[in-house]
Formats: C-alpha cells, sequence, structure tokens
C-alpha cells in the first residue's frame, strides 16, 4: 500500500508539472504574440509618418480628425496590449513560484530519502560491528546471556550518575594526540585485528 501510494503521488507530480509547463509555454506564447502586436503598431505609427511626410511633399495633408483618430486607435490598442502584457507576466510568475515549490518539494523528498538511506547503512553498520563484538545472535540463540555486558557498557545512555562516573574516570586518561606515553581514547569500539597464525585463528573460530 505504502509502494503504490508513492508510485500514486509521484505520477500526480509528473502530471502537475507537465500541466504547469503546458501552461507556461502557452502563456509565453501569448507574450511573444502580444510583442509582435507591439511591433505592428510601432511599424504602422512608422508608416504613417513616412506616408504623412511623402503626402505633404506632394501638397496633401490629411486632416487632423484623421490623425486624431488615428492616434486615439492606436493609443487604445497599446493600453490593451500592456493590460495583456501585465496579466500575463502575472501569470508567469504564478507558474514559475508553483514550479519552484515542486522543485523545492522533490528536492526535499530526496534529501528524506537520501538521510534514510545513510541511516539504514549507518544501522546495517552498527549491526556488523554488534555481530563481530558480541557474536551474531543467530548462530547463538542464548545471546541473551550478554545482555548484563550490554547493559554495563549502555548505562550511560540510561543513567546521568552513570554517565558523570564514566565520563571522571575517562577523563582520567585523556591525553594530546602527541603524547609520548598515550594515545586519545577512539571515538567508537576497536576492532579486533585479524589472526597473525593458525592457532590464533582456531581459538577465534
Amino acid at each position: 500500500a505504502k509502494c503504490m501510494q508513492e508510485v500514486e503521488e509521484k505520477n500526480r507530480e509528473r502530471e502537475l508539472k507537465a500541466a504547469a509547463d503546458s501552461v507556461l509555454s502557452e502563456v509565453r506564447k501569448k507574450q511573444a504574440d502580444t510583442k509582435r502586436m507591439m511591433d505592428i503598431l510601432r511599424g504602422l505609427e512608422k508608416l504613417r509618418k513616412l506616408r504623412k511626410e511623402a503626402a505633404a511633399r506632394k501638397g496633401v495633408c490629411p486632416p487632423p480628425s484623421a490623425d486624431e483618430a488615428f492616434e486615439n486607435q492606436v493609443e487604445s490598442l497599446k493600453t490593451l496590449l500592456k493590460t495583456r502584457t501585465e496579466l500575463y507576466e502575472a501569470e508567469e510568475r504564478a507558474l514559475r513560484v508553483m514550479l519552484e515549490g515542486e522543485q523545492e518539494e522533490e528536492r526535499k523528498r530526496e534529501m528524506e530519502k537520501k538521510q534514510k538511506k545513510e541511516r539504514e547503512k549507518l544501522l546495517q553498520q552498527k549491526l556488523e560491528m554488534d555481530s563481530k563484538l558480541f557474536g551474531d545472535p543467530a548462530e547463538f540463540p542464548l545471546a541473551h546471556l550478554l545482555q548484563p555486558f550490554r547493559d554495563y557498557y549502555l548505562q550511560a545512555e540510561h543513567s546521568v550518575a552513570a554517565l558523570i562516573q564514566i565520563r571522571h574516570e575517562w577523563d582520567q586518561y585523556l591525553v594530546p594526540a602527541d603524547h609520548p606515553e598515550g594515545s586519545c581514547i577512539p571515538p567508537g569500539w576497536v576492532l579486533p585485528s585479524l589472526p597473525t597464525n593458525d592457532t590464533w585463528a582456531t581459538a577465534v573460530r
């Protein structure tokens, strides 16, 4: 059920992203159309100016009402295109925010997945280390006999007084790394080295 839910969520995310990309592409197309219309208007203004100058050289002048009507029409179209441009820009910003939010969620899920794998890896390493130190529970059904030893070594995790006492004992032997007569306390378990001869190997087995 969990796997099915994850698959459904991924499918919904893909569909949402595809829909957002499609809408964003449509908005960009509309923006390009609006920009092309603005260029056409500027071209019309330039063309009319050139024709007016050519007509003036021939002694033909259009009435002021024609100029006023043309300018009013052009200004009306410019206002309309400007409104549409602002609307499309607002749509694009909203879509970008939505896509960025989706990408942020995806990055967060990837990070959580990575952290989960890291935790599982650390847990596996701990199990392997415990197996080397205390034996494999599958091979030793009476592994519960080792529980008192585990309780002893883990008592500081359950008792502040035990933690203080253990820390006090350890602090007596803390030395710098370059001390000639000692070494720093290791940060984790000290694993046994491999057997150096057959006799030792038989004892380990």
